[in-house]
């Protein structure tokens, strides 16, 4: 919840929800389509012999619950700091050393190839909203289309590659394949749709 409340203050609170509409509708049709051909065959054998291990339920006191929440935060931060401050970083370098007139011409919301060039430029990159953010919001104020930096954030967030690599580890060639194509053909969908309609949410 906390990633959609950065994103309505950076944007406003109609791209934040639209954001999260079109990200759960990606899924689910992507879903739908792998589901649809079959493609159980093409992953590890190991992930099916897994099996679930049943636990019994915890309880917890009340302190005990504070205390986890504070172990949780502190493992978030941790985890996601770095990534701030390299996020902050490129956008801080986007904002101040980059002209309007390069953002503009290589992602303005007029060029036909900027959506598709932003979420190429994203998968290789790993992070999370939190680092994405001060980058998307430098690239806005010089003049990239909304689209095509939600593209860039999608790209960044669902298709990395060192997610890509972890997900070779449990399916094979082919369905990582299908699954990337998917994902990256919806994500620039939703640039295009994002751009077209961009004045809707503004």
């Amino acid at each position: 919840m906390q990633d959609y409340q950065l994103l309505a203050s950076i944007f406003n609170w109609k791209i934040a929800i639209a954001y999260v509409i079109v990200g759960l509708v990606l899924a689910v049709i992507g879903g739908t389509i792998i589901s649809k051909l079959k493609l159980e065959e093409y992953v590890e054998p190991f992930v099916h012999s897994n099996k679930m291990i049943e636990t019994e339920e915890e309880e917890l006191t009340t302190s005990e619950r504070i205390e986890y929440a504070k172990y949780q935060v502190l493992e978030i931060i941790k985890k996601v700091w770095i990534y701030i401050l390299i996020g902050v970083g490129i956008g801080a370098g986007i904002h101040n050393y980059i002209p309007e007139s390069v953002i503009n011409a290589v992602l303005g919301q007029d060029k036909w190839y900027s959506v598709i060039v932003a979420t190429l430029v994203g998968v290789p990159m790993y992070a999370d909203i939190f680092g994405t953010l001060p980058i998307a919001e430098a690239l806005v104020l010089k003049g990239a289309g909304l689209g095509t930096v939600l593209s860039f954030m999608m790209g960044v967030t669902a298709l990395s590659l060192p997610s890509i690599i972890l997900l070779k580890k449990v399916v094979k060639t082919k369905l990582l394949t299908i699954f990337v194509g998917i994902v990256a053909l919806g994500i620039i969908i939703c640039g295009y749709a994002f751009n077209a309609f961009s004045y809707l949410l503004m």
